[in-house]
């Protein structure tokens, strides 16, 4: 059987929110669609945002009153703060078929 992929949803872990956003947001075109409960103007943990048929979620990388003064480079060089979500209709069978596709 042949994946049955529905999207694609590319996960960000980000050091400033607000300022994402207002990137994703403002500069791109992107709607918030979905948020974790919001703190403050543009100030939540989680979103997910939207333009046309694209989809990006982002998560803070650091409580906001934990956040390091400076982003850390080398956590942010390695791609630690990325995952890619897929979609289908069936997660059980999915995640079967593509681990059935993993090299060993």
């Amino acid at each position: 059987m042949a994946f049955d992929l529905r999207g694609l949803t590319p996960l960000l872990q980000v050091y400033d929110m607000p300022a994402s956003v207002r990137f994703y947001r403002d500069g791109l075109g992107f709607a918030v669609v979905a948020t974790s409960p919001i703190l403050g103007e543009d100030r939540f943990r989680w979103g997910l945002l939207r333009l046309g048929n694209a989809e990006l979620m982002l998560n803070t990388a650091h409580e906001f009153d934990h956040r390091p003064a400076k982003r850390d480079p080398v956590r942010t060089n390695a791609h630690d703060d990325t995952g890619l979500f897929f979609g289908c209709a069936n997660a059980d069978a999915g995640f079967a078929e593509l681990r059935s596709k993993v090299l060993r």
